[in-house]
């Protein structure tokens, strides 16, 4: 099964994208979310210099935000036939850091509203939880289910994805 090349970028990003995220001391979410994806070439750019591998395309990812670090954060196209927002969410740090935060967009949405950005969930999965009222809201608006905790959301997604850091590594050079 192919899968869905779909480049629209979803309401949910599109509204993170207008928060200004605020890091103060590591009580914050790191995070700097961009208001589309970026380009395929940029995204086969970026993932051939991390992995080292000149093979590989992006076709794979959705690159929408990023860390203070440089790390990326994006949809996972693993999936076959489901569309963007039911894929998973996944993190590829700076340093080597990598890791499924979130099962779909919806528990994304959660893990922000929990204070949780992309690298605090691979670095700090079982730090307090820090609510941001804006992001709750916008997480109320357009998750596709019921409010989840960000340790639930962690949990799910290492459940579901236990292997990602395997086929990470495989495809480095």
């Amino acid at each position: 099964m192919p899968l869905i090349d779909d480049r629209e970028f979803p309401a949910a990003l599109a509204a993170v994208a207008e928060v200004e995220f605020e890091y103060d001391d590591g009580d914050g979410v790191d995070l700097y979310p961009f208001d589309e994806f970026v380009s395929a070439e940029e995204t086969t750019d970026w993932l051939r210099a991390w992995t080292g591998n000149q093979e590989l395309n992006g076709a794979a990812f959705r690159v929408f935000g990023k860390d203070g670090t440089g790390g990326q954060v994006a949809l996972w196209l693993v999936r076959p036939d489901a569309a963007l927002i039911e894929q998973p969410v996944v993190f590829l740090g700076s340093e080597g850091e990598t890791g499924v935060i979130a099962r779909c967009l919806s528990d994304y949405l959660w893990l922000l509203a929990d204070g949780f950005g992309p690298f605090e969930v691979v670095e700090y999965p079982t730090r307090d939880p820090h609510p941001q009222e804006g992001l709750t809201a916008i997480a109320e608006r357009h998750a596709q289910g019921p409010r989840r905790s960000a340790h639930e959301v962690i949990a799910a997604a290492a459940k579901e994805f236990p292997h990602f850091q395997k086929t990470i590594d495989d495809l480095c050079r």
